[in-house]
């Protein structure tokens, strides 16, 4: 069984991606954990009503549309944090980096506690700055603590997955991630469970590009053919986005060109060039054009009048991480720098910054060692920028505008017309945003004020769109303080909070010291003492510490409390279990037990300290800054045990004023730490107010496709070659979708819903939050073997399967009989006898058994079953045995091995291996050569499972 839901990101305009996997045995996984630039938490509604019995996590790629949402669940959503979480080591590090520069840009990631306005509940400016009431964002150190929770794979190598505490058994679930492209570490995930082998492929670039190689499609010598473990799925899960766009002419090289011609055009007027694009992902390829741009003497005379930037609160944390994961890039980027290593002219070291002096010009040290593009992360760097004069171009974050550096930029880019705005992606524009994203494509696409036409180097003709001098409307989103009222709504919502966390926290300690009661290893003890720990270190999670007197004047809703309303509400004695899950399905069964040791109970001496003892351990505890649960605490205490200083720069004096560094110097210096927290206006519970303003917007506006997605013509040519049973298009509008399923109908020869053909492939375009059952078809039938059939088989294990041949004779038993001493059939004979005495006239039912031949018959009967050979052998690995046997082996031609200049070893695209020696001449044939044949044939043996005839 396997049933698929998309949560978000079908046949959407948002690029936000959540999808549930749901295999057979109550298997259920949430890929993605998407949001986008609205940060609307009613998009996580479905993610925190599935999250009691999911069983892992995965995320695909270190963008907002597919992790931007993985934080704040942590935060905010029960049990989240117990669900193991897989990703690659770049999505785990991005990913972190991105979340870092979200949660420091934009308040409203933090989104608003329930009940409070929201971005889309249709009321004015003015009324929702009373209600908008912010819930408090993860911290830095909470999102590094999160995402340490995330479990690193790698490229191609199965994983058997570990489920939740809560989830259903999931034995015998492979998993394999695979290069997707689109960004660094970015994944297709395949999940290969019992008969159903799933390929979940959303936003993938086969194309390579000059840091992020292509998707790991094809394999193989010469690479003609999708890779074995990726071919005829059962079913692929496949985005349809960019399914009407046609492939870039020139390819990589004639974009990378585009985009340059177009700086330089606006270069040459003495303008800045704004480009937005995100903070960890694609800013690498742009980050890297623009360097190599840079460095080339050739562009001298054209591009060195201007300086770059990267304007990202994490940026030197992404360039940190980009030095650390090379293996993870293209082939390109380390045979380069390789090269530049091995060049034999003079090299000097400069002492501070690490870069190498070549004949007199500039080298990095290691690849992302930028010497011309500056990042800029911090506010007085962004307003020494500002002040900068002459041309400059800015990669800026975010690539919506709606938060970041962008978003700062555009009053001080957009009022020059020699300035020029690049788009780097295709948007979908929502009807009614405000996004100055949308706006500026809108723009670009009406083109209702003129293009302007240059002329690049190459004699191509660049189009840069007029924007007319058009009014550009602003949302202005700031933190004040809560007023009095709002003050106490906002405690009342902590302490609601924090006694849905003790609860659950004392769910869990009921539910470790009823496991301990079934286990008699005193052991466990202290197992359930930490997990006490750790739900306690959950309470610490919320910012503002509450009195116990007040926390106990908030009560809970039964709603709240589920079934435990019967253990902890006086009065109620039934709940209706019918249609619920997880916990509250069972009755809350409590049994409590002391605990101790062989010398007796165990105690607390905090629980005899006389009062002027717990004075004194009252005060340290402030001192510290730490507190007890449910103690008060000062808000600019809260935050700087969040935020601590840096250890380089620990003290009470900067490290730049001490040292007597200029600001510049520190900054080079400050490269390789941790992005900091600027605390920017008060501390503390806030509110969001909205304001707006309207720019004049002069600048021209620009396109390059810099999105690194898959186009019309690679859907086209791919789906066909993968050859999937089941085909569900997600993550692109209503047209692409549709378009794509057309085009696949006609290459696959596929059917609909509801046409009767099993030799076609089915296709699904399902909408959000609509289920499709992908399951495959499959007729199985049971049949029990007999006790002296089982004695017989001898069994091959083959990966994770075992594989046997059987011969016997089938026959159809009453249930019940030839029961031996097998217990469960005498109970099943007790239950048959019952129903017998309460409907004679029905009689015990029949059950098919394969049983042994007699010896009469198997002595006149003649085996059907030849031996044959089960499993995939590689050409690569068999090529690395036989030069290990001392044999020579090089390919030759596509999927040919040849041994000894005499041995060709095929295997044809079905799997099948064929073994042929090359004539020679009678005198040549020695019995050197007759056993080096018999090596290799008994080389191939060892890569398979021979499963002989019964």
């Amino acid at each position: 069984m396997f049933t698929f839901t998309s949560l978000l990101g079908a046949q959407s305009t948002s690029r936000a991606s959540q999808s549930i996997l749901e295999l057979d045995g109550g298997i259920k996984i949430l890929v993605d954990v998407g949001w986008d630039e609205r940060f609307d938490t009613r998009q996580l509604a479905e993610i925190e009503k599935h999250t009691s019995t999911l069983s892992f996590i995965l995320l695909t790629h270190a963008t907002i549309s597919h992790l931007g949402a993985f934080a704040h669940c942590c935060k905010h959503v029960p049990l989240f944090t117990q669900i193991p979480v897989y990703a690659t080591a770049p999505v785990i590090a991005f990913g972190r980096t991105l979340l870092q520069d979200l949660y420091s840009s934009s308040p409203l990631a933090a989104t608003f506690i329930p009940g409070s306005g929201s971005l889309d509940d249709g009321s004015s400016v003015r009324d929702r700055s009373r209600a908008n009431i912010l819930r408090q964002g993860p911290t830095f150190e909470e999102i590094n603590k999160y995402f340490t929770l995330i479990t690193p794979l790698k490229y191609s190598q199965p994983h058997q997955p570990a489920p939740s505490s809560f989830s259903a058994p999931i034995e015998g679930l492979t998993l394999t991630a695979y290069n997707s492209g689109h960004t660094l570490g970015g994944t297709v995930w395949h999940i290969q469970h019992g008969m159903e082998s799933i390929v979940y492929a959303v936003d993938w670039n086969q194309a390579r590009e000059n840091v992020i190689a292509g998707a790991a499609w094809f394999g193989g010598v010469g690479g003609a053919e999708v890779i074995e473990q990726l071919r005829k799925p059962t079913a692929l899960v496949c985005s349809s986005i960019g399914a009407t766009r046609a492939a870039l002419a020139g390819g990589r090289k004639a974009r990378d060109e585009s985009l340059l011609a177009h700086i330089r055009s606006s270069i040459a007027k003495g303008g800045t060039v704004l480009i937005p694009t995100d903070s960890s992902a694609r800013v690498l390829e742009m980050a890297w054009i623009l360097e190599k741009a840079w460095s080339d003497p050739a562009n001298a005379p054209s591009l060195r009048q201007a300086k770059v930037y990267m304007a990202s609160r994490s940026g030197n944390a992404t360039l940190r991480h980009a030095r650390s994961l090379l293996e993870w890039m293209d082939d390109s980027i380390v045979r380069e720098f390789e090269g530049e290593d091995e060049n034999p002219a003079p090299v000097q070291t400069h002492r501070r910054s690490g870069s190498k002096q070549v004949n007199g010009t500039a080298k990095p040290s290691r690849p992302f060692e930028f010497q011309n593009v500056k990042i800029v992360e911090r506010k007085s760097q962004f307003e020494r920028l500002l002040k900068a004069e002459g041309p400059r171009v800015i990669l800026a974050s975010d690539l919506t505008m709606d938060w970041g550096f962008s978003k700062s930029l555009l009053e001080h880019v957009t009022q020059r017309p020699e300035n020029l705005v690049i788009l780097t992606e295709m948007l979908d524009v929502r009807p009614g945003s405000q996004s100055p994203s949308q706006v500026f494509w809108t723009w670009f696409k009406d083109r209702s004020d003129g293009v302007a036409l240059e002329t690049a180097q190459t004699g191509e003709q660049l189009e840069q769109v007029h924007s007319g001098g058009r009014m550009l409307k602003l949302r202005n989103v700031e933190r004040a303080p809560l007023s009095t009222q709002e003050n106490q709504r906002y405690q009342q919502y902590i302490a609601t909070q924090r006694q849905l966390q003790d609860s659950l926290a004392a769910t869990d300690r009921d539910e470790a010291i009823a496991d301990d009661n079934l286990d008699d290893d005193d052991t466990t003890t202290t197992e359930s003492e930490e997990s006490d720990d750790e739900q306690q270190g959950r309470v610490l999670n919320f910012s503002a510490a509450i009195g116990h007197g007040a926390r106990n004047k908030v009560a809970l809703s039964d709603a709240d409390l589920g079934v435990n309303v019967l253990v902890r509400k006086k009065g109620v004695y039934d709940y209706d279990v019918r249609n619920k899950k997880g916990r509250n399905a069972l009755f809350p069964y409590t049994h409590s037990r002391r605990r101790g040791d062989e010398f007796g109970d165990f105690i607390k001496p905090e629980d005899f300290l006389r009062e002027e003892e717990k004075e004194e351990q009252d005060a340290i505890n402030d001192n510290k800054g730490g507190g007890q649960l449910g103690q008060k605490r000062k808000w600019d205490e809260a935050n700087d045990r969040r935020n601590p200083p840096n250890k380089r720069n620990r003290g009470a004096v900067p490290e730049a004023q001490a040292s007597g560094k200029s600001e510049q110097d520190s900054d080079a210096d400050d490269s390789d730490a941790e992005p900091q927290v600027e605390h920017e206006g008060f501390q503390g519970p806030a509110k969001i107010v909205y304001s707006t303003s309207e720019i004049t917007v002069n600048a021209r506006i620009a396109f390059v496709d810099f999105a690194g997605l898959h186009d019309q013509r690679s859907l086209q040519m791919l789906i066909p070659l993968i050859g999937p049973k089941k085909l569900i298009l997600v993550g692109g509008n209503s047209s692409d979708t549709i378009a794509l399923a057309a085009d696949c109908g006609e290459l696959l020869g596929a059917r609909m819903a509801g046409v009767q053909d099993d030799s076609a492939t089915e296709i699904f375009t399902p909408a959000e939050g609509q289920t499709v059952d992908a399951s495959v078809d499959t007729n199985a039938w049971i049949v029990k073997l007999s006790r002296d059939l089982a004695r017989t088989l001898h069994w091959q294990n083959v990966k994770n399967m075992g594989v046997v041949t059987i011969q016997g004779q089938l026959k159809a038993n009453r249930r019940g009989d030839n029961l031996q001493d097998d217990p469960q059939a005498k109970k099943q004979k007790l239950d048959t006898e019952v129903s017998l005495a309460a409907d004679p006239a029905a009689g015990p039912p029949l059950e098919p058994v394969l049983d042994v031949l007699p010896a009469s018959l198997a002595a006149s009967t003649r085996p059907v079953a030849h031996a044959i050979h089960v499993g995939d052998l590689r050409l690569a690995e068999l090529r690395r045995l036989i030069a290990m046997d001392g044999h020579a082996a090089e390919f030759r031609g596509e999927g040919t091995l040849l041994v000894d200049g005499m041995i060709a070893v095929k295997k044809l695209g079905t799997g099948k291996i064929i073994v042929e020696g090359v004539p020679v001449s009678a005198t040549a044939l020695t019995p050197h050569t007759v056993d080096n044949f018999t090596r290799v044939k008994r080389k191939i043996y060892d890569g398979l499972a021979v499963v002989a005839a019964g």
